[in-house]
Protein backbone atom coordinates (compact mmCIF):
# COMPACT_ATOMS: atom_id res chain seq x y z
CA UNK A 1 0.00 0.00 0.00
CA UNK A 2 1.29 3.56 -0.48
CA UNK A 3 2.02 6.10 1.85
CA UNK A 4 -1.07 8.19 0.02
CA UNK A 5 -3.58 5.00 0.48
CA UNK A 6 -1.94 5.02 3.98
CA UNK A 7 -3.06 8.60 4.44
CA UNK A 8 -6.54 7.94 3.06
CA UNK A 9 -7.19 5.20 5.46
CA UNK A 10 -5.96 7.33 8.54
CA UNK A 11 -8.17 10.16 8.00
CA UNK A 12 -10.82 8.31 7.32
CA UNK A 13 -11.00 5.88 10.32
CA UNK A 14 -12.17 8.80 12.77
CA UNK A 15 -14.97 9.98 10.12
CA UNK A 16 -15.57 6.48 9.75
CA UNK A 17 -16.07 5.60 13.59
CA UNK A 18 -18.24 9.19 14.23
CA UNK A 19 -20.86 7.79 11.23
CA UNK A 20 -21.10 4.30 12.55
CA UNK A 21 -21.59 5.46 16.12
CA UNK A 22 -25.02 7.07 15.66
CA UNK A 23 -26.56 3.81 14.11
CA UNK A 24 -25.19 1.12 16.77
CA UNK A 25 -26.90 3.50 19.24
CA UNK A 26 -30.06 3.86 17.32
CA UNK A 27 -30.04 -0.21 17.33
CA UNK A 28 -29.07 -0.51 20.91
CA UNK A 29 -32.38 1.72 21.60
CA UNK A 30 -34.50 0.05 19.62
CA UNK A 31 -33.52 -3.17 21.01
CA UNK A 32 -35.42 -2.21 23.75
CA UNK A 33 -38.24 -3.13 22.01
CA UNK A 34 -36.85 -6.70 21.87
CA UNK A 35 -36.28 -6.65 25.43
CA UNK A 36 -39.90 -5.48 26.24
CA UNK A 37 -41.53 -8.06 23.42
CA UNK A 38 -39.56 -11.09 24.42
CA UNK A 39 -37.08 -10.41 27.64
CA UNK A 40 -40.30 -8.84 29.77
CA UNK A 41 -43.35 -10.12 28.42
CA UNK A 42 -42.34 -13.73 27.68
CA UNK A 43 -39.38 -14.95 29.58
CA UNK A 44 -39.50 -13.73 32.55
CA UNK A 45 -42.42 -16.23 32.80
CA UNK A 46 -40.21 -18.80 33.58
CA UNK A 47 -39.23 -16.76 37.25
CA UNK A 48 -42.82 -16.49 38.14
CA UNK A 49 -44.13 -20.18 36.72
CA UNK A 50 -42.67 -22.00 40.16
CA UNK A 51 -44.46 -19.35 42.09
CA UNK A 52 -47.58 -19.15 40.01
CA UNK A 53 -47.59 -23.33 40.11
CA UNK A 54 -47.60 -23.84 43.74
CA UNK A 55 -50.11 -20.95 44.56
CA UNK A 56 -52.76 -21.59 41.90
CA UNK A 57 -52.09 -25.43 41.66
CA UNK A 58 -50.57 -25.67 38.05
CA UNK A 59 -49.76 -29.24 36.37
CA UNK A 60 -46.67 -28.59 34.25
CA UNK A 61 -48.45 -28.75 30.94
CA UNK A 62 -50.81 -26.22 32.40
CA UNK A 63 -48.10 -24.02 33.10
CA UNK A 64 -46.68 -24.62 29.72
CA UNK A 65 -50.25 -23.32 28.24
CA UNK A 66 -49.52 -19.63 29.98
CA UNK A 67 -46.99 -19.64 27.38
CA UNK A 68 -48.85 -21.39 24.45
CA UNK A 69 -51.74 -18.88 24.90
CA UNK A 70 -48.82 -16.29 24.55
CA UNK A 71 -47.60 -17.85 21.42
CA UNK A 72 -51.26 -18.56 20.13
CA UNK A 73 -51.05 -14.39 20.04
CA UNK A 74 -47.91 -14.02 18.96
CA UNK A 75 -48.93 -15.82 15.88
CA UNK A 76 -52.16 -14.18 15.81
CA UNK A 77 -50.47 -10.63 15.76
CA UNK A 78 -47.91 -11.75 12.79
CA UNK A 79 -50.59 -13.36 10.71
CA UNK A 80 -52.33 -9.78 11.27
CA UNK A 81 -49.06 -7.63 10.23
CA UNK A 82 -48.74 -7.53 6.40
CA UNK A 83 -52.50 -5.78 6.46
CA UNK A 84 -51.88 -3.56 9.37
CA UNK A 85 -48.41 -2.44 7.73
CA UNK A 86 -50.47 -1.72 4.89
CA UNK A 87 -52.42 1.17 7.05
CA UNK A 88 -49.94 1.52 9.29
CA UNK A 89 -46.24 2.91 9.21
CA UNK A 90 -43.58 0.22 11.23
CA UNK A 91 -42.71 2.92 13.53
CA UNK A 92 -46.59 3.56 14.55
CA UNK A 93 -47.30 -0.60 15.34
CA UNK A 94 -43.56 -0.44 17.30
CA UNK A 95 -44.83 2.51 19.28
CA UNK A 96 -48.49 1.02 19.41
CA UNK A 97 -47.14 -2.38 20.67
CA UNK A 98 -44.60 -1.43 23.18
CA UNK A 99 -47.43 0.88 25.08
CA UNK A 100 -50.22 -2.25 24.92
CA UNK A 101 -47.29 -4.66 25.93
CA UNK A 102 -46.65 -2.27 29.37
CA UNK A 103 -50.72 -1.85 30.15
CA UNK A 104 -50.94 -5.49 29.66
CA UNK A 105 -48.37 -6.51 32.37
CA UNK A 106 -49.61 -4.41 34.78
CA UNK A 107 -53.00 -6.04 34.12
CA UNK A 108 -51.68 -9.31 34.91
CA UNK A 109 -50.55 -8.15 38.40
CA UNK A 110 -54.43 -7.72 39.19
CA UNK A 111 -55.47 -10.95 38.25
CA UNK A 112 -55.43 -14.28 39.61
CA UNK A 113 -57.76 -17.05 37.68
CA UNK A 114 -56.39 -19.13 35.41
CA UNK A 115 -58.70 -18.54 32.04
CA UNK A 116 -58.54 -14.71 33.02
CA UNK A 117 -54.71 -15.06 32.86
CA UNK A 118 -54.76 -17.40 29.74
CA UNK A 119 -56.91 -14.51 27.66
CA UNK A 120 -54.51 -12.47 28.57
CA UNK A 121 -51.41 -13.73 27.66
CA UNK A 122 -52.89 -14.40 24.49
CA UNK A 123 -53.49 -10.74 23.73
CA UNK A 124 -50.00 -9.95 25.09
CA UNK A 125 -48.56 -12.33 22.29
CA UNK A 126 -50.54 -10.39 19.67
CA UNK A 127 -49.28 -6.85 21.49
CA UNK A 128 -45.60 -7.91 21.52
CA UNK A 129 -45.85 -9.46 17.61
CA UNK A 130 -46.63 -5.97 16.87
CA UNK A 131 -42.89 -4.84 18.63
CA UNK A 132 -41.23 -7.62 17.53
CA UNK A 133 -42.18 -7.74 13.76
CA UNK A 134 -41.91 -3.97 13.16
CA UNK A 135 -39.01 -3.92 14.88
CA UNK A 136 -37.29 -6.32 12.60
CA UNK A 137 -38.43 -4.58 10.05
CA UNK A 138 -36.74 -1.07 11.40
CA UNK A 139 -33.51 -2.97 12.67
CA UNK A 140 -32.95 -4.76 8.75
CA UNK A 141 -33.51 -1.00 7.30
CA UNK A 142 -30.76 0.25 9.79
CA UNK A 143 -28.87 -2.61 8.80
CA UNK A 144 -28.80 -1.69 4.73
CA UNK A 145 -27.88 1.70 6.11
CA UNK A 146 -24.66 -0.15 7.51
CA UNK A 147 -24.07 -3.20 4.94
CA UNK A 148 -20.47 -3.49 6.67
CA UNK A 149 -22.03 -3.62 9.99
CA UNK A 150 -25.52 -5.43 9.43
CA UNK A 151 -24.76 -8.31 11.48
CA UNK A 152 -23.91 -6.22 14.40
CA UNK A 153 -27.49 -4.06 13.89
CA UNK A 154 -29.31 -7.39 13.86
CA UNK A 155 -27.58 -9.02 16.37
CA UNK A 156 -27.74 -5.70 18.31
CA UNK A 157 -31.28 -5.33 17.96
CA UNK A 158 -32.45 -9.08 18.93
CA UNK A 159 -29.90 -9.51 21.30
CA UNK A 160 -31.79 -6.48 23.25
CA UNK A 161 -34.13 -8.87 24.39
CA UNK A 162 -31.08 -9.61 27.10
CA UNK A 163 -31.63 -6.62 28.63
CA UNK A 164 -35.11 -7.81 29.53
CA UNK A 165 -33.89 -10.96 30.72
CA UNK A 166 -31.58 -9.57 32.45
CA UNK A 167 -34.16 -6.63 34.15
CA UNK A 168 -36.52 -9.85 35.23
CA UNK A 169 -33.55 -11.91 36.78
CA UNK A 170 -33.59 -8.87 39.22
CA UNK A 171 -36.48 -7.30 39.44
CA UNK A 172 -38.39 -11.17 39.38
CA UNK A 173 -37.25 -12.48 42.99
CA UNK A 174 -37.38 -9.23 44.28
CA UNK A 175 -40.37 -8.36 44.21
CA UNK A 176 -42.51 -12.51 44.81
CA UNK A 177 -43.66 -11.91 48.42
CA UNK A 178 -44.53 -14.62 50.71
CA UNK A 179 -48.05 -13.96 50.73
CA UNK A 180 -51.23 -15.07 49.26
CA UNK A 181 -50.81 -14.31 45.16
CA UNK A 182 -47.38 -12.64 46.10
CA UNK A 183 -46.33 -13.50 42.59
CA UNK A 184 -48.51 -10.85 41.51
CA UNK A 185 -46.05 -7.64 42.73
CA UNK A 186 -43.64 -8.86 39.90
CA UNK A 187 -45.73 -8.31 37.35
CA UNK A 188 -46.32 -4.76 38.50
CA UNK A 189 -42.29 -4.60 38.69
CA UNK A 190 -42.09 -5.91 34.83
CA UNK A 191 -45.08 -3.38 33.62
CA UNK A 192 -42.76 -0.74 35.07
CA UNK A 193 -39.95 -2.26 33.42
CA UNK A 194 -42.18 -2.31 29.84
CA UNK A 195 -42.60 1.60 30.55
CA UNK A 196 -39.09 2.11 30.63
CA UNK A 197 -37.62 0.78 28.02
CA UNK A 198 -40.52 2.00 25.81
CA UNK A 199 -39.81 5.39 26.53
CA UNK A 200 -36.20 4.96 24.56
CA UNK A 201 -37.17 2.31 21.70
CA UNK A 202 -40.07 3.95 20.94
CA UNK A 203 -37.40 7.38 20.12
CA UNK A 204 -35.29 5.33 18.23
CA UNK A 205 -37.99 3.91 16.29
CA UNK A 206 -38.82 7.00 15.40
CA UNK A 207 -35.54 8.39 14.47
CA UNK A 208 -35.34 5.55 12.62
CA UNK A 209 -38.16 5.63 10.26
CA UNK A 210 -37.67 9.59 10.05
CA UNK A 211 -34.13 8.78 8.16
CA UNK A 212 -33.72 5.16 6.86
CA UNK A 213 -37.01 5.29 4.71
CA UNK A 214 -37.65 1.90 2.50
CA UNK A 215 -37.71 2.67 -1.59
CA UNK A 216 -40.33 4.51 -3.38
CA UNK A 217 -43.18 2.25 -4.32
CA UNK A 218 -42.34 2.36 -8.10
CA UNK A 219 -39.54 0.71 -7.14
CA UNK A 220 -41.24 -1.80 -4.41
CA UNK A 221 -43.32 -2.68 -8.09
CA UNK A 222 -40.42 -3.64 -9.70
CA UNK A 223 -38.86 -5.95 -7.19
CA UNK A 224 -42.11 -7.79 -7.06
CA UNK A 225 -41.39 -10.32 -9.75
CA UNK A 226 -37.83 -10.46 -8.47
CA UNK A 227 -39.61 -11.78 -5.24
CA UNK A 228 -38.38 -15.48 -4.30
CA UNK A 229 -41.28 -17.44 -3.26
CA UNK A 230 -42.09 -19.04 -0.10
CA UNK A 231 -41.15 -22.45 -1.17
CA UNK A 232 -38.04 -21.74 -2.20
CA UNK A 233 -36.77 -21.02 1.25
CA UNK A 234 -39.25 -23.65 2.57
CA UNK A 235 -36.35 -25.60 4.71
CA UNK A 236 -35.06 -22.57 6.53
CA UNK A 237 -38.83 -21.67 7.29
CA UNK A 238 -39.38 -25.93 8.81
CA UNK A 239 -35.90 -25.39 10.36
CA UNK A 240 -37.15 -22.03 12.03
CA UNK A 241 -40.03 -23.61 12.93
CA UNK A 242 -38.18 -26.68 14.92
CA UNK A 243 -35.98 -24.00 16.87
CA UNK A 244 -39.17 -22.31 17.71
CA UNK A 245 -40.78 -25.48 19.44
CA UNK A 246 -37.24 -26.29 21.18
CA UNK A 247 -36.00 -23.27 22.37
CA UNK A 248 -39.46 -22.09 24.06
CA UNK A 249 -39.33 -25.53 25.96
CA UNK A 250 -35.99 -24.78 27.65
CA UNK A 251 -37.05 -20.95 28.21
CA UNK A 252 -40.37 -22.25 29.74
CA UNK A 253 -38.59 -25.26 32.15
CA UNK A 254 -34.90 -24.46 32.56
CA UNK A 255 -35.61 -22.63 35.74
CA UNK A 256 -38.25 -25.21 37.20
CA UNK A 257 -35.80 -27.82 36.15
CA UNK A 258 -33.38 -26.49 38.40
CA UNK A 259 -35.38 -25.77 41.67
CA UNK A 260 -36.42 -29.20 41.27
CA UNK A 261 -32.99 -30.76 41.23
CA UNK A 262 -32.19 -28.80 44.38
CA UNK A 263 -30.85 -26.02 43.14
CA UNK A 264 -30.95 -22.87 45.61
CA UNK A 265 -32.81 -19.64 44.43
CA UNK A 266 -29.92 -17.75 44.69
CA UNK A 267 -28.09 -20.28 41.89
CA UNK A 268 -30.89 -20.19 39.73
CA UNK A 269 -31.03 -16.16 39.33
CA UNK A 270 -27.18 -15.95 38.79
CA UNK A 271 -28.24 -18.75 36.01
CA UNK A 272 -30.67 -16.60 34.61
CA UNK A 273 -28.73 -13.47 34.89
CA UNK A 274 -25.53 -14.68 33.47
CA UNK A 275 -28.03 -16.55 30.41
CA UNK A 276 -28.86 -12.87 30.00
CA UNK A 277 -25.45 -10.88 30.09
CA UNK A 278 -24.70 -13.51 27.13
CA UNK A 279 -27.48 -12.95 25.38
CA UNK A 280 -26.83 -9.35 25.12
CA UNK A 281 -22.76 -9.87 24.37
CA UNK A 282 -24.35 -12.36 21.14
CA UNK A 283 -24.31 -9.47 19.14
CA UNK A 284 -20.77 -8.76 18.32
CA UNK A 285 -20.21 -12.81 18.46
CA UNK A 286 -22.15 -14.17 15.43
CA UNK A 287 -22.37 -10.76 13.43
CA UNK A 288 -19.68 -11.57 10.84
CA UNK A 289 -22.01 -14.86 10.59
CA UNK A 290 -24.87 -13.45 9.85
CA UNK A 291 -23.02 -11.37 7.29
CA UNK A 292 -21.36 -13.88 5.50
CA UNK A 293 -23.85 -16.70 5.45
CA UNK A 294 -26.85 -15.57 3.06
CA UNK A 295 -28.52 -19.55 3.20
CA UNK A 296 -29.48 -21.41 6.04
CA UNK A 297 -26.26 -22.69 7.64
CA UNK A 298 -26.18 -19.51 10.32
CA UNK A 299 -29.29 -20.78 11.68
CA UNK A 300 -27.90 -24.49 11.38
CA UNK A 301 -24.88 -23.65 13.24
CA UNK A 302 -26.98 -22.02 16.10
CA UNK A 303 -29.78 -24.88 16.24
CA UNK A 304 -26.81 -26.79 16.58
CA UNK A 305 -25.28 -25.24 19.41
CA UNK A 306 -28.22 -24.67 21.13
CA UNK A 307 -29.54 -28.39 20.86
CA UNK A 308 -26.12 -28.70 23.17
CA UNK A 309 -26.90 -26.12 25.51
CA UNK A 310 -30.80 -28.02 26.21
CA UNK A 311 -29.09 -31.40 26.64
CA UNK A 312 -26.45 -30.26 29.52
CA UNK A 313 -28.76 -29.82 32.26
CA UNK A 314 -31.33 -32.93 30.98
CA UNK A 315 -28.03 -35.05 31.81
CA UNK A 316 -26.06 -33.35 34.27
CA UNK A 317 -27.29 -32.01 37.40
CA UNK A 318 -24.44 -29.63 38.68
CA UNK A 319 -24.72 -25.87 39.08
CA UNK A 320 -21.50 -25.38 37.07
CA UNK A 321 -23.07 -27.59 34.07
CA UNK A 322 -25.95 -25.16 34.17
CA UNK A 323 -24.34 -22.00 33.96
CA UNK A 324 -22.06 -23.48 31.41
CA UNK A 325 -25.92 -24.33 29.35
CA UNK A 326 -26.95 -21.10 30.21
CA UNK A 327 -24.15 -19.26 28.81
CA UNK A 328 -24.01 -20.69 25.37
CA UNK A 329 -28.14 -20.67 24.88
CA UNK A 330 -28.17 -17.17 25.99
CA UNK A 331 -24.91 -16.70 23.91
CA UNK A 332 -26.88 -18.19 20.75
CA UNK A 333 -30.13 -18.15 20.90
CA UNK A 334 -31.16 -14.66 19.80
CA UNK A 335 -28.92 -15.09 17.19
CA UNK A 336 -30.46 -17.81 15.81
CA UNK A 337 -33.63 -15.13 15.38
CA UNK A 338 -31.72 -12.97 13.62
CA UNK A 339 -30.32 -14.72 11.42
CA UNK A 340 -34.00 -14.96 9.70
CA UNK A 341 -33.69 -11.47 9.74
CA UNK A 342 -30.41 -11.76 7.71
CA UNK A 343 -32.05 -14.38 5.32
CA UNK A 344 -34.91 -11.88 4.20
CA UNK A 345 -32.25 -9.40 3.50
CA UNK A 346 -29.91 -11.38 1.89
CA UNK A 347 -32.30 -12.51 -0.70
CA UNK A 348 -35.66 -10.91 -0.67
CA UNK A 349 -36.02 -6.77 -2.06
CA UNK A 350 -36.47 -4.67 0.76
CA UNK A 351 -40.21 -4.13 -0.17
CA UNK A 352 -40.74 -7.89 0.35
CA UNK A 353 -38.75 -7.37 4.11
CA UNK A 354 -41.70 -6.85 6.13
CA UNK A 355 -43.68 -10.32 4.48
CA UNK A 356 -40.53 -12.59 4.60
CA UNK A 357 -40.00 -11.50 8.46
CA UNK A 358 -43.72 -11.75 9.11
CA UNK A 359 -43.59 -15.35 7.66
CA UNK A 360 -40.62 -16.41 9.84
CA UNK A 361 -42.27 -15.10 12.64
CA UNK A 362 -45.90 -17.25 11.86
CA UNK A 363 -43.69 -20.70 11.84
CA UNK A 364 -41.27 -19.45 15.00
CA UNK A 365 -45.00 -18.51 16.67
CA UNK A 366 -46.34 -22.48 15.70
CA UNK A 367 -43.23 -23.88 16.91
CA UNK A 368 -43.86 -21.68 20.57
CA UNK A 369 -47.75 -23.03 20.57
CA UNK A 370 -46.21 -26.41 20.09
CA UNK A 371 -43.18 -26.29 22.50
CA UNK A 372 -44.46 -25.00 25.89
CA UNK A 373 -47.61 -27.82 25.93
CA UNK A 374 -45.48 -30.88 24.25
CA UNK A 375 -42.99 -30.29 26.26
CA UNK A 376 -45.49 -29.66 29.75
CA UNK A 377 -46.91 -33.02 28.75
CA UNK A 378 -43.82 -34.75 28.41
CA UNK A 379 -42.56 -33.38 31.92
CA UNK A 380 -45.94 -34.07 33.83
CA UNK A 381 -45.38 -38.08 32.67
CA UNK A 382 -41.31 -38.57 32.15
CA UNK A 383 -39.93 -35.46 34.20
CA UNK A 384 -38.06 -32.16 33.34
CA UNK A 385 -34.98 -33.39 32.38
CA UNK A 386 -36.60 -36.02 29.41
CA UNK A 387 -38.71 -32.70 28.29
CA UNK A 388 -35.50 -31.06 27.29
CA UNK A 389 -34.13 -34.21 25.77
CA UNK A 390 -37.19 -33.87 23.52
CA UNK A 391 -36.47 -30.31 22.76
CA UNK A 392 -33.12 -30.89 22.49
CA UNK A 393 -33.60 -33.62 19.74
CA UNK A 394 -36.02 -31.16 17.86
CA UNK A 395 -33.75 -28.31 17.99
CA UNK A 396 -30.84 -30.87 16.31
CA UNK A 397 -33.43 -31.95 13.74
CA UNK A 398 -34.15 -28.02 13.16
CA UNK A 399 -30.13 -27.41 12.56
CA UNK A 400 -30.10 -30.59 9.61
CA UNK A 401 -33.20 -28.81 7.91
CA UNK A 402 -31.65 -25.32 8.13
CA UNK A 403 -28.48 -26.70 6.28
CA UNK A 404 -30.34 -27.62 3.50
CA UNK A 405 -31.44 -23.78 2.57
CA UNK A 406 -29.65 -22.81 -0.60
CA UNK A 407 -29.19 -18.65 -1.01
CA UNK A 408 -31.75 -17.46 -3.51
CA UNK A 409 -30.22 -14.35 -4.51
CA UNK A 410 -26.29 -14.15 -5.61
CA UNK A 411 -23.77 -12.36 -3.45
Amino acid sequence: MSTKSLDAASTATPTEAAQRLPTLMLAAGLSLGSAIALGLARFAYALLLPSMKLDLGWSFAQAGAMNTANALGYLLGALAYPRLARRWSAGVLFGAGCVATALLMAISGLLDDTHSLLVLRVITGVSSAAVFVSGGVLAARLASARPHDAGLVLGLYYGGTGWGIVASSVLVPLTIFNVVHGWQFAWFALAVACAAFSAIAIGAARKIESVHTTRSSTADASDTADAPRWPRFSPALAGYGLFGVGYIGYMTFIVALLRNAGMSAAVVTGFYLLLGVATVVSARLWSSLLDRMRGGHALAILNALLAVATLLPALFTQPWVAFVSGVLFGATFLSAVASTTAFVRHNLPASHWGKGISAFTIVFAFGQIVGPMIIGWVSDGAGLARGLVYSALLLAAGALLAACQKPLRRA
